[in-house]
Parts: structure tokens; C-alpha cells; sequence
């Protein structure tokens, strides 16, 4: 065991007792590389560390050893390149074996990880390169993503080098040679290259849901505030299989399959698929026998569309969801099929998890749960003040100047003015909306932005867009404020429907009925449009501000 380095102490007897006595210690010169995995390595040389698996029938397992033998080779071709502490590298890999590998070369070296997704274009590579003085790039072989990299290169004069994973092009170095050609020994940096828990470890561009993405900035420290996220919320167990449904390009990816996880000593699966297709995944869920599984709530509902009672999930003890929050109706036909109840969990590419539904109390559907014993979090009106238990706030971390968590982002890279503002206070506004029950539960509302102000009435989006979806001809919908010459805004719901139906007048009437049914009624939604998809994030989650901006152009152009 790892965790003991760590923790003074592992096991609690309350959410009361976890909240008041969960302390981490963070070593002055941690790196995840060599206190983590090599660590597994030294002590258990057998220890599982990931298995991996794409749609193309690929299958492999490695040890911790392996990984760390790899991890060393790739640190020595990357130091033969020039790469050194503070050197930035994005990588763009889906969920290759190799990300691992490269992922913890680069926390060894020192050098500033960059996780980018698949869908990056030319445009988004040059911004990231410019932005964070991008010196290398390192991608798998494909064909769309190599073009975007090799027209990024010619705007991006801070590129030296392009690195490709599991294929060979003329131009690019080959991930499969260097492997080949190095060492798999490597040495632990000392003097002015050796790695300090507050240096920096990686960069997390936002999802841009408006604007362009800004630059979240991680330290060393990081990956053992996800202690929090893997063992008290995702309640992963050691030596038995974890899946966490993720892009590597994503910051999820950090909380799900990667950190946290391996510093508890789970093993990692990982399903790199071409197409997410809720029948293959509960195929593989069953077929692997995962015991725990997190995935964003989107993904539960297209797998309820599936017969999931055919399916073997007996081995899966824990099922958590994030990115969204979850609408009850899931909750309720997930626990009917399965017998297990859904973990919510609550926190941003700026943190760890933050507000969770941990072991010690029930999750309720709808809520989001308790806060993290790392953050200090309250809820504050517009003026500052504290919120009474009923009223919704903006979901505040208070008196991070005294003392900053382990997981909570440095600050936003090369941008000091942003910074100062995100940090005002001595606080951290997530910008995010919520509410507080009696008993402590958190209920999510939404982004700031996002909430609908119609008539004098303030409307969260979550809530009606919940109550939408118990329908079932909806299989996503997103709720967004439309622009209203009397009512300043009203709701307007856009949506996907379930096969067999078609967005008529009668359906519209029939949705909007049950809205007013299941919601008080002045929330349903006046405007309803039925669309084959909805525009998202890279990172998966629902673009509201796209939606906004598209019915403001419409209502200023008619």
C-alpha cells in the first residue's frame, strides 16, 4: 500500500468524521512518476497496472513494472530531443496504451503535460502551441489529426518536434523506434531539473463552452488530490479493475483513469473505442467484470435505451456519474436494473472533485451530495454574503490565499490578470449555482450563465431539462433562455428525440403538459425544438451558449 505514504490516516466512521479529519501530506519533491508507479514497480513488481482494449480486437495488459520501464525509455528519447523541466508537450492520443507511457515520461522528465482531444483542428493546435509555447507534439496515426498537426506547424514556430504513436509517416519520429532504441533505465533529475510539488505539472485548456479555452494550470500536487476523487467517491479497490469513460484529451480523464486510481492501486481499464455504442459498452462491462465504472449521465441513458437486464453487471459494485447532472428518472431505472444506486459527483478542469455523494450517507437522486474535506466551500450571493440553507449561490472555495488544496488549479496559465480575478477575495468562484438542503446536500443548478430569468422568476436549466427526460420520448435535451420582447427570456427546450418518435405539435403539447405536471408550472418550456444532435464541448458536455447565441442572431437578424 501507497495510500499510507500519504495519508496519516485512511479509514473513517462518518461523513462527520471524513470531513473533519481527512488530511493529505504532500512531499516537498513529489512526482507522480517515481513516487507512484515506480513505486508500485520497487514493491510489486506483478502489480496490474492497466489493461487496455480497443474495437479492433487488441488486448493488452501491464504491469507497473512495464509501464515504468517504458516510461523510462520515452524519457530518455524525449531528453535526447532537448525536453526539460518546464518544457510543454501536448499530447493527443484517445485512449491509447500509450498515453499512460508518455504521460508518466513526462512527469519525470519534469517537462508540462498538455492533454488535447482527437477532434482538435489545425486552428485549435496553433492557439495551444502559441498559448503555452507548445514545443513538442506527440499523436497516434490518424489521419485527420496528423493533417491538423502538420498545418499547425507551419503557424506555430515554437514546435521543434512531432512524435507519432503506432504508425510511421515520413516527417515524424516514431514513438515505436524510440521505445525501441532507449534505455529503459532513467534517472531521477537532481539539482535544478529535479521536479517540487508546487512546479508545474500539467495544462488543462477548458472546453469553451464560450470564448476561447483558457489554460488551467496543475501542479506536482495534483494527482493526490484525487485520492479524494478515486477512493471516497469513485470508491475504486485495489487490484481490481476501474473504468472511468474518458477522452485523454479531457480533463475527466485525470479524475477517472490515471491518478488517483494508481495511487490507490487499482488497475485501469481502458476501452479505446472508434464510436461510442451503449450496447458494446455493456458488453464490455460485463465481460471484464469491472468493479467500479464512472461515466457521464448522457451515456447511462443512451445504455438504458438497451435491454441492460440481459447483461452480467453483477461484479460492479459502484457506479458514479460527473460532467452533468443526473436526472432522477436514471437513478431510479439504473437501481431497479442493477440494484445499485448512482454516486453524483460535482467539480471542474480547475479541480478535484469538490462536492460528492460519498459512502457514509444516500445518495439522493438529484443531488450532488456533500462537500470534499479538501475544500472549504460555501455558497455566496452576488454581494458576497452567505447563503441560508434554500437559497442558490454560487459555489464559492473560501480562504484559498490561507491555503490552497491539493487538486485545486494554480491558476490559469501566463495570464496573472485572470488569475487575480478567478482568485479575488482570497476565494475561488466556480461561477457555478447551487443550493443547500437541511441536511447539507448540495443541489446543482447551473452555470451562472445558464440560468433562465423569465418574468422575474429565476429557472435552472438542470430542473426542467430533468423533468423533460423522464419523458420517454427524450433521449438529451438542453434548456437555455430564448430572448422575449415581453418576458425579457423565456425557456426554450432543444431536443433529441428517442426513435419511433417525431417532434410534432401534438408532442410539443404533450411535453410541455407533462412539464408543468412534474415542475411548477410557470418553468415549461415555451419553445421547443427537436434537432439529431446537440452542439457539445470537446470534453462531451452540452453547449448552451451556442444555442443562446444562435437564437439571438435569429431574433436580431428577423
Amino acid at each position: 500500500m501507497l495510500l499510507d505514504k500519504f495519508l496519516p490516516r485512511i479509514e473513517f466512521d462518518s461523513y462527520e468524521d471524513f470531513k473533519e479529519n481527512y488530511r493529505v501530506n504532500i512531499p516537498e519533491n513529489f512526482n507522480f512518476g517515481f513516487d507512484i508507479v515506480d513505486a508500485w514497480a520497487e514493491q510489486e513488481p506483478e502489480k496490474r497496472a492497466l489493461l487496455w482494449i480497443d474495437d479492433h480486437g487488441g488486448e493488452r495488459t501491464f504491469t507497473f513494472t512495464e509501464i515504468s520501464r517504458l516510461s523510462n525509455r520515452f524519457a530518455n528519447f524525449l531528453h535526447g530531443l532537448g525536453i526539460r523541466k518546464g518544457d510543454v508537450v501536448l499530447l493527443i492520443l484517445r485512449q491509447r496504451w500509450e498515453y499512460w507511457v508518455c504521460a508518466t515520461a513526462l512527469h519525470k522528465l519534469g517537462a508540462i503535460l498538455v492533454p488535447g482531444s482527437l477532434q482538435l483542428t489545425k486552428k485549435d493546435i496553433a492557439y495551444r502551441a502559441e498559448a503555452a509555447e507548445i514545443k513538442t507534439i506527440i499523436c497516434l496515426d490518424d489521419a485527420f489529426v496528423v493533417e491538423q498537426a502538420e498545418a499547425a506547424f507551419k503557424e506555430a514556430p515554437s514546435l521543434e518536434h512531432r512524435v507519432l504513436v503506432n504508425g510511421s509517416r515520413e516527417g515524424w519520429l516514431s514513438f515505436d523506434q524510440a521505445i525501441a532504441d532507449s534505455p529503459d533505465t532513467f534517472e531521477r533529475p537532481s539539482g535544478d531539473q529535479a521536479t517540487r510539488w508546487d512546479d508545474t505539472m500539467l495544462i488543462y485548456f477548458t472546453s469553451g463552452t464560450t470564448g476561447m479555452p483558457k489554460m488551467v494550470e496543475q501542479n506536482f500536487s495534483y494527482p493526490l488530490g484525487h485520492i479524494v476523487t478515486a477512493k471516497y467517491w469513485q470508491q475504486v479497490q485495489e487490484n481490481k479493475l476501474h473504468m472511468s469513460v474518458s477522452d485523454s484529451g479531457w480533463a475527466k480523464f485525470g479524475w477517472g483513469k490515471i491518478y488517483g486510481q494508481w495511487i490507490c492501486g487499482a488497475s485501469i481499464f481502458a476501452y479505446d473505442w472508434d464510436k461510442f455504442v451503449p450496447k458494446k459498452l455493456l458488453e464490455v462491462i460485463s465481460k471484464y467484470q469491472i468493479t467500479t465504472f464512472c461515466a457521464p449521465p448522457t451515456m447511462f441513458r443512451f445504455m438504458l435505451q438497451e435491454d441492460v437486464a440481459s447483461y452480467d453487471l453483477s461484479a460492479t459494485e459502484q457506479y458514479c456519474i460527473a460532467g452533468e447532472p443526473l436526472n432522477p428518472e436514471v437513478f431510479r431505472k439504473w437501481e431497479k436494473l442493477t440494484g445499485h444506486k448512482m454516486y453524483e459527483g460535482f467539480g471542474q478542469s480547475e479541480s478535484s472533485v469538490m462536492i460528492a455523494n460519498f459512502q457514509w450517507f444516500e445518495p439522493i437522486p438529484g443531488s450532488t451530495g456533500k462537500p470534499s474535506p479538501l475544500y472549504r466551500i460555501q455558497l455566496m450571493d452576488a454581494d458576497g454574503n452567505l447563503c441560508e440553507d434554500g437559497d442558490e449561490g454560487h459555489i464559492v472555495v473560501t480562504d484559498v490565499n490561507k491555503e490552497s488544496p491539493a487538486g485545486l488549479f494554480v491558476g490559469y496559465y501566463r495570464d496573472p490578470e485572470r488569475t487575480a480575478q478567478a482568485f479575488a477575495g482570497g476565494n475561488y468562484d466556480t461561477g457555478d449555482v447551487a443550493w443547500r438542503d437541511s441536511n447539507g446536500y448540495y443541489w446543482f443548478i447551473g452555470r451562472s450563465d445558464d440560468v433562465i430569468k423569465c418574468s422575474g422568476y429565476r429557472i435552472g436549466p438542470f430542473e426542467v431539462e430533468s423533468a423533460l427526460l423522464e419523458h420517454p420520448a427524450v433521449v438529451e435535451c438542453a434548456v437555455t433562455a430564448s430572448p422575449d420582447p415581453i418576458r425579457g427570456q423565456v425557456v426554450k427546450a432543444t431536443i433529441v428525440l428517442a426513435e419511433g418518435y417525431a417532434g410534432t405539435p401534438e408532442l410539443t403539447k404533450e411535453l410541455q403538459n407533462h412539464v408543468k405536471k412534474v415542475t411548477a408550472p410557470y418553468k415549461y418550456p415555451r419553445i421547443v425544438e427537436y434537432v439529431k444532435e446537440l452542439p457539445k464541448t470537446l470534453g462531451g458536455k452540452i453547449k448552451r451558449a451556442e444555442i443562446r447565441q444562435e437564437d439571438l442572431k435569429a431574433k436580431t437578424e428577423s
